[in-house]
């Protein structure tokens, strides 16, 4: 059977009164000051870097895991670009060599770390790690470009240098991963990828 249409009881220019038209919501919020900073969606945070970057510099200090759990990449790159920076100064441009160098030692601590750890880890929080303690092979890459590290001071100083980054690195990785009693372990091929680094700066 046919449905019988019901018949149009409004008028044409004047519609019904059952439609009241709200005002729809806007796409970007009500207003600007509700939106989060830019620093913050980009996950940048400049307390947590810097708060990094102290642990690398005391060896000492006791690492927090929370912190150093995080995949911030912000600080590594700057140290990355200040490392072949203070490199370019002694006329050695070795950038391609300073990120080869980086991104295979990553892949091969993210894959021993993965091994060696019951929780695991990630590989934007391996290279966070390593990148951060970069920061003294600046120092030593300094060195290099007004000394000439090839002597008996200068075998001393890359020792020290090697051992400062490998340390703290292996100090980070244990507190965030909960590996106790395995720091050795894990400074062993942090030591080895520094000393590349120590060699470039080196020679």
């Amino acid at each position: 059977m046919m449905h019988q249409q019901q018949p149009y009881t409004g008028q044409i220019y004047q519609p019904t009164q059952t439609y009241t038209p709200t005002a729809s919501p806007s796409v970007y919020g009500s207003s600007f000051e509700d939106e989060p900073p830019l620093l913050e969606e980009l996950g940048v945070n400049f307390d947590h870097i810097w708060q990094k970057t102290l642990t690398v510099l005391h060896p000492l200090k006791a690492a927090d895991g929370s912190i150093m759990n995080e995949t911030d990449l912000t600080g590594p790159m700057v140290f990355c670009l200040a490392f072949g920076a203070t490199l370019l100064l002694a006329g050695k441009i070795q950038f391609g060599y300073v990120y080869g160098i980086s991104a295979i030692g990553c892949l091969g601590m993210f894959c021993l770390l993965n091994l060696m750890s019951m929780t695991g880890v990630s590989f934007g929080c391996v290279s966070s790690v390593l990148g951060y303690c970069l920061l003294p092979m600046i120092i030593l890459s300094s060195f290099a470009a007004i000394f000439s590290l090839q002597g008996m001071m200068g075998v001393i100083l890359t020792a020290v240098i090697i051992g400062w980054c490998s340390f703290s690195a292996s100090k980070i990785f244990i507190s965030a991963l909960a590996m106790e009693g395995q720091q050795l372990l894990v400074a062993y091929p942090c030591a080895l990828l520094y000393g590349v680094f120590a060699l470039i700066s080196v020679f």
